[in-house]
């Protein structure tokens, strides 16, 4: 080994390699530059492997009136701009590209080296993403890529470098994909349970076993309107609640009756209230609090308001809250119970509380309900969308019928979900925590192979300051 390199290989920059360039965009305000014929790679393409399928095509026209310009197979592509930087993948056809993305065009001299200058870029992602400069969008440049030293093996151990990552990273990729299947089993598993859960095909067997023995739905349904009457916490004059609307609902099992979620509050619902940052004042939570099925009230900021101003958006213990908006439909109207308060705080104007009437319904149980694939549907049909947030409101949510079980079954309901999902996180974790795990090894591979730790050196073989002569001579002449 000399100056730290093992026998035979040779320090060297990316720039060294071969001709670097970038591509370009066409001015977007001329629709006829757009939707020819002509690939067009953006950084959304780059795939960290051979990129076939492309989002953008560009006309002669839309080329040749900007910086794009058309790569040959086999170039190496590196995305230069923001959460992308680092990202990697080589042309399986002739394309063009945007400014975001530098590329390495393959020649007589360098096109041997490719394979293994992408596995040496692969391992330099979390480098390439610390070089970034800027604000909101850090972005590297060519220069920065062109300047990044790499220790250069010779040519014939280049190829079994590459052969033993190949081989090691394809048997990760099976142990991988293994887990990932684990992984869509259990969500569509924890999806089944919350699916029989809402029918009640969960707790048939405990309710044959106490037939004639609980208070039936209807009953306590007329319970809660009865307490929802009396003991009215919304704002102004008592009114009646949304009725029901069950055309089109399945059958409930014996015992079960459907009702609006508006019959089952206690008070009104609400959205929060928009107060900006200080550092004095009352705390309201961050719409970061909502997540997992959980409130985490600590998650707050300091808000220019009092406490009188905030009283009437205090968070209680049962409330469960639900984001009003989201860009994701997938993802608008999930709820959040609070279960532990620490301290008094306010909901923010992106949620939305719905005070269930507590001692009729299990806030748990009414979760699981509120979070099951049979409210999900109903939620993303109600959700509208303005300017590209997917937003629901206080009348879709009153309207919403839901199965009401009684109160002993809906806490049966709750163990039972609460059984089977710690075994369903427990699984989880352990697959998040083996791609965590083949994650690190992928890593680990990649740093004893360019370090010449991976497979033997051969003495026989050509010295790769022969190969980088070669190189510089060729791009001379």
């Amino acid at each position: 080994m000399t100056d730290g390199l093992p026998e035979g290989w040779a320090a060297a920059r990316l720039g060294d390699l071969g001709k670097w360039s970038s591509g370009g965009t066409p001015n977007r305000k001329k629709p006829e530059f757009f939707g020819g014929e002509i690939p067009w790679v953006l950084t959304g393409d780059l795939n960290d492997g051979i990129i076939h399928d492309v989002g953008g095509r560009l006309t002669p026209e839309g080329l040749a009136s900007s910086s794009a310009k058309v790569f040959p197979k086999e170039t190496l592509l590196v995305a230069m701009y923001g959460a992308t930087i680092g990202k990697l993948g080589r042309l399986g056809s002739e394309a063009s590209t945007n400014q975001a993305c530098a590329a390495l065009i393959p020649s007589e001299e360098n096109a041997q080296l490719l394979p293994f200058i992408f596995l040496f870029l692969l391992s330099q992602r979390r480098e390439l993403k610390k070089l970034g400069k800027g604000g909101a969008q850090p972005n590297i440049s060519q220069t920065v890529i062109k300047e990044l030293p790499i220790r250069l093996p010779p040519l014939a151990e280049q190829h079994r470098i590459v052969e033993k990552i190949e081989t090691l990273f394809a048997q990760l990729d099976k142990g991988e994909e293994a887990v990932r299947q684990v992984q869509m089993l259990l969500k569509r598993y924890r999806q089944s349970v919350l699916k029989a859960a809402v029918t009640g095909e969960l707790t048939a067997d405990w309710r044959a076993a106490r037939e004639g023995q609980l208070e039936h739905g209807r009953d306590l349904l007329s319970r809660i309107l009865m307490a929802r009457e009396e003991n009215w916490q919304g704002r102004g004059r008592y009114k009646p609640p949304v009725e029901p609307v069950t055309t089109g609902l399945p059958d409930l099992p014996e015992g079960w009756v459907w009702a609006s979620v508006d019959q089952v509050l206690r008070a009104g619902l609400s959205n929060g209230r928009s107060v900006p940052d200080a550092q004095s004042g009352f705390p309201v939570m961050r719409l970061t609090a909502l997540r997992d099925g959980r409130v985490d009230t600590r998650e707050m900021k300091i808000g220019a308001w009092s406490a009188d101003d905030a009283e009437p958006y205090l968070v209680e213990i049962g409330d469960i809250l639900v984001s009003r908006g989201n860009g994701s439909k997938q993802l608008v109207g999930k709820g959040g119970l609070v279960s532990t308060l620490p301290e008094l705080v306010a909901y923010p104007d992106t949620m939305i509380r719905i005070p269930i009437s507590l001692g009729f319904l299990d806030p748990e149980w009414f979760l699981y309900l509120w979070n099951s694939p049979f409210m999900r549907q109903k939620i993303e049909a109600a959700a509208k969308t303005t300017a590209g947030i997917y937003k629901i409101n206080q009348n879709d949510i009153r309207a919403f019928t839901v199965p009401l079980p009684p109160l002993a079954e809906q806490e049966e309901i709750r163990a039972q979900i609460d059984d089977v999902m710690s075994k369903v996180v427990a699984a989880e974790n352990l697959a998040a925590t083996e791609l965590t795990r083949s994650a690190a090894l992928r890593q680990s591979i990649l740093k004893d192979a360019f370090s010449g730790k991976l497979v033997p050196q051969d003495p026989a073989d050509e010295p790769a300051s022969a190969l980088l002569d070669r190189i510089r001579q060729k791009r001379s002449a």
